[in-house]
């Protein structure tokens, strides 16, 4: 058996590919059959001559998603799609299918994302899915090869991290409520602590009534933390990690940004470092375009947007008024109203990818930070335990897994880059 992903392995051989009918178009005594086996498609040549009428005529009658097993010798073809074609000498029906419901017709987003479990096997949603699976695996690699170590964080948490307004609560048992975390971000920092440099690597839940093209409920995220470290390491860290994530997708799925007709070139330009401007720098540059805002707002998706199109690779922009991030960022000495943030900017209007900066490891004003926002000091004792028993400077970021994937791949929408998207209003399939 052969997958269609190594096909060029087996130039001149018999293969038997086991798969899926994508679609079929006919032409006299051929058949052209688009075959599919989730590795890949490939198109496999049909003659009456080669597999006899009885044959060919079954295969004329088959359902767009049947799953077949074809056999035949694998032909170079440079017109074909990835190169190779297959001609086939033996065909059998493994499941037979009718009226499969996705057509080459237009559909419209809810009828696809009603049957998301059977939108993913086109050719599409393969190629998205695929450059998906590329990202991840070079998003480990990297920090793995960086000396990280993987400790993964809890998905049911005792108190918010992220603020309170955004938490999903969850009964546990008959005696607490729990709530599907934010981030793994405090955890983290425990990680750091014991471990030196970790990452987790899982989803996070935010409950936000959004229903912009750059939000889910449910997404996933990677979350490096280094102890001993500072604001600049973990922009350093991001720059690195991003710049390598994208060199991976070029290097490898060229066919995938092919079928989603992404234009490489934007990409082909990432390159460390990244601009780094304040936000400061950032307001003023809105102001001066005529943006509506005032000094300590945050920035709205079109503020991110337009400060994106100002450069031709991500830009980081650090040093957020404090008021406007969490409660664990580390304020800056020289400036206290400010803290050690940063948010880094995807090109092309694809928003905050990442978002991190230096942690507060200050124990009194972290107990105080802790008041301020109305959060149960008693949830967080084991947190200041940090803060009591080996405290030292600390950083790290959190990066969303389908914002990067959305940007690698072009996508209007960041529902197309996880299997199963889960939104304000979709729960299924």
């Amino acid at each position: 058996m052969a997958h269609i992903e190594e096909i060029a392995n087996h130039e001149g051989r018999s293969v038997t590919l086991r798969g899926w009918l994508h679609k079929r178009r006919s032409s006299g005594k051929i058949h052209f059959l688009t075959v599919r086996d989730g590795t890949g498609f490939i198109q496999a040549v049909m003659s009456k001559a080669a597999v006899g009428e009885e044959l060919f005529l079954q295969a004329g009658h088959l359902g767009q998603e049947t799953a077949i097993v074809v056999q035949g010798k694998v032909r170079a073809d440079a017109r074909a799609p990835g190169g190779y074609e297959l001609d086939v000498s033996e065909m059998s029906v493994a499941g037979e299918t009718r009226d499969y419901p996705i057509t080459p017709k237009e559909h419209g987003v809810d009828f696809l994302l009603d049957r998301r479990h059977l939108w993913i096997r086109s050719e599409r949603q393969h190629a998205i899915l695929r450059i998906r699976h590329t990202v991840i695996h070079a998003v480990r690699d990297f920090l793995n090869n960086q000396g990280f170590t993987l400790a993964d964080t809890p998905i049911f948490t005792p108190a918010a991290c992220e603020g309170t307004t955004t938490l999903f609560q969850v009964p546990y048992f008959d005696h607490a409520t729990a709530f599907l975390t934010q981030s793994g971000q405090l955890y983290n920092e425990a990680n750091a602590m014991a471990l030196g440099r970790v990452y987790s690597f899982g989803p996070t839940f935010r409950a936000e009534r959004s229903k912009t093209r750059r939000h889910l409920t449910e997404f996933w995220m990677v979350e490096p933390e280094m102890a001993y470290a500072t604001l600049d390491d973990a922009i350093d860290l991001a720059e690195s990690l991003i710049t390598a994530v994208v060199a991976r997708a070029l290097e490898t799925r060229g066919r995938e940004l092919e079928t989603l007709e992404r234009e490489r070139g934007s990409l082909e330009a990432i390159r460390a470092p990244f601009p780094r401007i304040t936000y400061d720098e950032a307001v003023r540059m809105l102001q001066d375009h005529g943006r509506p805002i005032e000094y300590g707002d945050d920035f709205g998706g079109p503020d991110e947007t337009f400060l994106a199109e100002q450069f031709d690779r991500p830009v980081a922009v650090h040093h957020y008024p404090s008021a406007t991030k969490a409660f664990y960022m580390k304020p800056d000495p020289e400036r206290p109203e400010l803290s050690l943030s940063v948010d880094i900017l995807a090109p092309e209007g694809y928003g905050e990818i990442v978002g991190g900066g230096q942690r507060l490891d200050d124990l009194d004003l972290l107990l105080r930070r802790i008041t301020e926002h109305g959060l149960p000091q008693e949830a967080f004792e084991w947190y200041l335990d940090l803060r009591r028993y080996g405290n030292v400077p600390h950083s790290g970021f959190g990066m969303g897994i389908e914002r990067l994937v959305a940007w690698i791949c072009g996508l209007e929408h960041v529902r197309e880059t996880i299997p199963y998207p889960r939104m304000l209003y979709r729960l299924t399939p």
